[in-house]
């Protein structure tokens, strides 16, 4: 029962109080790790800052797993109850649907008051491009995007590898995905952070495609397309850069009948319909829904596994 209670408790946390300050969020406090160990990167030699980028992300992430490991086993023999509640709170830090529904809804209610500057600040907490000129079908675009990717990455994912092993290999997915995030084909540190990139390919391949099934599924509960879903997903999955945001974002480019287009990368989908306000709220109901299809599979499949022992 207590990985069930955990991941009820954990759930329950998201849903109820989203996100905590920066200032007591240990997601931010990885960052300024990253910050501080990409200090030591050497400067000229790509070699060695391929290398160097190896043993940071490999030493984080095993070090950092191995002591929640062992930190909850503690626990575990102490008290089942502290275990469980610190086990909510360790895999609650791991994902964030609140937090995704909150910045595509504030991005929505800024469009909304026609408040386009706004608009343009806020997406850049969700997308990478730079947002200063983005016309607001554009900034839709983006959003809807931005939103089918991240309920594998900031959802899904992290779950999956909670289903495999346990808190501590959530909490590894969420240090890979970070680092990824940071250091991932990114200008200076574009060498040292060439595995943490390959890295997150690789852990995110199976639960990318997982998302996209879901979203077709999701597309069919919303009453959207999900044979256009699943159509223009094995079309058009491989037209972005990364092997696996494709998937998730084609599949809802199919549902909506929308064409999804980030400017001199990709065009996804078929532009049945305009971009619009419209097209956010459908994105944002399938998002949900695919979370709610999530949840409910990966509390059956621990009720299974407890049956099963």
């Amino acid at each position: 029962m207590e990985p069930i209670s955990i991941l009820l408790i954990a759930l329950f946390l998201d849903l109820a109080f989203g996100e905590p300050p920066n200032a007591g969020h240990p997601v931010a406090w990885l960052g300024k790790l990253i910050c501080w160990e990409t200090r030591a990167t050497p400067q000229k030699n790509k070699a060695a800052q391929l290398a160097y980028g190896t043993v940071m992300v490999s030493l984080t992430v095993v070090l950092i797993a191995v002591l929640a490991h062992f930190l909850l086993a503690y626990l575990k023999e102490f008290s089942s109850v502290a275990y469980v509640i610190a086990g909510a709170i360790m895999l609650k830090f791991t994902f964030s649907l609140r937090g995704l529904w909150q910045t595509v809804a504030h991005v929505h209610r800024s469009l909304v008051g026609n408040k386009l500057t706004q608009a343009r600040f806020s997406l850049r907490s969700l997308v990478s491009r730079d947002t200063t000129e983005l016309s607001q079908p554009q900034m839709v675009s983006a959003t809807v995007e931005s939103a089918a990717e991240n309920v594998c990455d900031s959802f899904v994912a992290p779950l999956f590898y909670f289903l495999l092993f346990g808190v501590p290999g959530a909490i590894a997915y969420r240090i890979v995905n970070t680092f990824d995030a940071m250091l991932g084909y990114h200008g200076e540190y574009e060498y040292s952070g060439k595995f943490a990139a390959r890295l997150d390919d690789t852990v995110n391949f199976i639960p990318a495609r997982l998302s996209a099934l879901a979203i077709v599924i999701a597309a069919w509960i919303c009453r959207k397309d999900p044979t256009a879903a699943w159509r223009i997903m094995l079309r058009d999955h491989k037209k972005t850069e990364s092997p696996n945001a494709g998937w998730t974002m084609s599949a809802i480019a199919g549902a909506l009948g929308v064409q999804l287009e980030k400017m001199g990368h990709y065009k996804l989908g078929d532009d049945h319909h305009a971009l619009s306000l419209k097209t956010m709220d459908a994105s944002l109901q399938i998002v949900i829904t695919v979370a709610a299809i999530w949840s409910l599979l990966s509390l059956l499949l621990e009720v299974l596994r407890l049956v099963a022992t």
